[in-house]
């Protein structure tokens, strides 16, 4: 089938190479010159493991190709809106800015039959305004809302095997014709019998949204419990086995640390706040506030951790910061609790060194008065504090013996409980986590 993708950020430059990858004909299209210029020459313009792989082998296969021309779209029976939804400046609401200028742009390159298919978080409604905006153009396209389920770091392999596919379509005809084009372009899945839930608009922009909060409430929960656990004694750690060995709750996001980050969960949840405001239903997700503001306080906590390891002040010590990308196998620092936490020791009088595998570029974009360094020996060297934020391999397997070595003071802030505390204090480090003795 012939796809257009419109939008090549993170999103759409994963969906249009794994369909490409899966054997149909796509364009992907992005306003962006140098960007497609950089898709065009097979060099993803961030980092996604595989990504690089299923691009090159997609592009040789001639089934992917990428352009800056809208007007490349037609000829596609299936048109996926893959552009970005972040947050207003000043407000919790999504900005649909991006959303509603690609459909717009779409319009007059649709032909009869066509589908249209939003795959950005948007807040419940948005699906039902632009199924308008399709129709009244008089193109006699139709509109779906097929919601994105990627986990960064993994986006190429949740792309191609994903473990559901929701569509929400339109009642009658339209809906039976767009449910049939999306079983096209999901066939193999399908076949490889992915669970399956067609609905209506409103449900399938719910489901993502929902899903966001419910994880985002999850890993604030376990950080809740840490804040317990530091005042008591417990252990937070295996607090979360024991409760995760209930079937009902079980162990994946019950990890306590400086908390969650990146361009979706943090942003998501706010926008699906002000959404519930909007239609006079705030106090049913009030609560996702206090998760936010949990989130928030999990980033002060390793920072407040820091300056008392320091003497209780951080001016003119040096402190080497592992990490700055919100989770590890991304160079995604969007709202990234590890850049923060630099960022604010920065701010503190510290001379902050940082390093990160994938995401220095990213974060030197951003924040330029920091000091970067791709050497982790250079990092640690002469440090007062080391702050653990971003659990990549590369940190986790660091010897302690050899780190003590370097640094000028053997106290190390674990900022996601990753590390063999014993192992570490054996070394002879003083060691500190959040939410264990």
């Amino acid at each position: 089938m012939k796809i257009s993708v419109i939008g090549c950020g993170y999103l759409g430059a994963v969906h249009a190479s794994a369909m490409a990858e899966l054997g149909h004909d796509v364009i992907g299209i992005d306003v962006d010159a140098a960007k497609i210029a950089m898709l065009a020459a097979g060099r993803p313009p961030f980092f996604e493991p595989g990504l690089p792989e299923v691009l090159t082998s997609a592009m040789a296969s001639g089934r992917l190709r990428f352009s800056s021309d809208i007007a490349d779209a037609a000829g596609a029976r299936v048109h996926f809106v893959a552009v970005g939804t972040p947050q207003k400046p000043g407000s919790y609401a999504a900005d649909l800015t991006y959303v509603d200028a690609a459909i717009e742009s779409l319009l007059p390159h649709l032909n009869s039959g066509d589908l249209v298919v939003g795959k950005s978080t948007v807040p419940v409604g948005t699906a039902t305004r632009l199924a308008g905006v399709v129709e009244e153009s008089g193109r006699g396209a139709s509109l779906a809302w097929n919601p994105e389920f990627l986990r960064e770091g993994f986006a190429v392999q949740d792309t191609i095997s994903p473990d559901r596919l929701v569509y929400g379509v339109p009642e009658g005809e339209a809906g039976t014709h767009a449910t049939a084009l999306l079983n096209e372009v999901y066939a193999a899945a399908l076949s490889a019998d992915t669970p399956l839930v067609v609905t209506d608009y409103a449900t399938a922009e719910l489901v993502k949204v929902a899903a966001n909060a419910f994880l985002a409430t999850k890993i604030s929960f376990i950080n809740a419990m840490a804040e317990i656990a530091e005042v008591t004694g417990a252990d937070v750690t295996q607090l979360a086995d024991a409760i995760g060995y209930d079937a009902r709750i079980g162990r994946r996001f019950l990890n306590a640390g400086v908390g969650f980050g990146g361009g979706c969960l943090p942003k998501d949840i706010r926008a699906f706040t002000a959404r519930a405001e909007e239609l006079g239903r705030g106090e049913s997700v009030a609560f996702l506030k206090e998760i936010d503001g949990i989130n928030l306080r999990r980033r002060k906590r390793v920072i407040d951790l820091a300056v008392s390891a320091l003497g209780g002040s951080a001016y003119n010590k040096k402190v080497a910061v592992l990490g700055l990308s919100f989770k590890p196998h991304s160079d995604d620092v969007r709202d990234s609790p590890a850049l923060d936490v630099a960022v604010q020791l920065r701010g503190l009088g510290a001379n902050v060194v940082a390093t990160d595998p994938q995401a220095i570029e990213n974060s030197r974009a951003r924040h330029p008065q920091l000091t970067y360094s791709t050497d982790i020996t250079e990092t640690l060297t002469g440090a007062d504090a080391v702050v653990l934020v971003t659990e990549w391999p590369e940190f986790k397997g660091i010897d302690p013996a050899w780190a003590k070595t370097l640094v000028r003071t053997a106290t190390i802030i674990d900022g996601r409980n990753t590390l063999d505390a014993a192992a570490w204090r054996a070394a002879g480090w003083n060691y500190t986590s959040l939410g264990r003795p």
